[in-house]
């Protein structure tokens, strides 16, 4: 196998993905191959059914693939040990979903810290520095349902950076909000990402959205076209 290329963050190698229902295997992801230069920020684009969203988790250590390979920053994910998987997840990857998965009976200042608690750290005051810096700094001790869409979602977003993971993935980060809290929101977590040059993988189906990136890569029917 070639050495790593240092420039690569996040690599697919023919990866395969199906799923089982009932007697039926359907194949979601059909070979794809891709490399994620460090420091760019990529969208993931295409109809529904097209594979993003199993893409980005195959990517980002969450769903395995059936067959190839996903490797961060030169090392293969899939190969580890299940507990250096979880090592990796916590400490160089950063995630984002559509629906927040805020944790309900903590406060935006509890579910920013929870990966940091996960790894060990004491990180209160990152923690306030980040709600701060995502325009929340009054709203640290309010409940999830005590917050609007945009809101938790922006606790999401400083809880995916608390660990200043090197890679972030976004799964329809703007999916449930309005058109401008959406924008808003996405300027945000790219202006946040690109100040300390992370690597950022966004599944959207907004195409305009798509055009503020460096890359945009479209899946349709389980392959990249382009």
């Amino acid at each position: 196998m070639p050495a790593p290329d240092p420039e690569v963050s996040v690599s697919a190698l023919d990866l395969v993905r199906t799923f089982q229902i009932g007697e039926n295997s359907i194949e979601v992801l059909k070979g794809v191959s891709l490399d994620v230069l460090q420091g760019e920020t990529l969208f993931l684009v295409g109809p529904s059914g097209a594979g993003k969203t199993s893409l980005l988790y195959t990517l980002a250590g969450l769903e395995k693939p059936n067959a190839g390979e996903v490797f961060i920053n030169g090392k293969s994910l899939y190969r580890l040990g299940r507990h250096e998987q979880a090592r990796v997840r916590n400490t160089s990857l950063g995630y984002v979903f559509q629906s927040f998965f805020l944790l309900p009976e903590l406060t935006a200042l509890e579910n920013v810290l929870v990966p940091a608690l996960i790894r060990g750290r004491q990180a209160r005051s990152r923690a306030q520095e980040l709600l701060e810096r995502v325009g929340l700094e009054g709203r640290t001790g309010h409940l999830p349902s005590e917050l609007s869409g945009g809101e938790q979602q922006r606790v999401a977003i400083a809880r995916a950076l608390i660990n200043d993971p090197a890679i972030l993935f976004a799964d329809e980060p703007t999916g449930n909000l309005d058109t401008a809290t959406g924008a808003s929101v996405m300027n945000l977590l790219m202006e946040l990402v690109n100040e300390r040059r992370r690597t950022l993988l966004v599944v959207t189906h907004d195409q305009t959205l798509a055009r503020a990136g460096d890359r945009k890569v479209t899946l349709i029917d389980g392959r990249i076209v382009d």
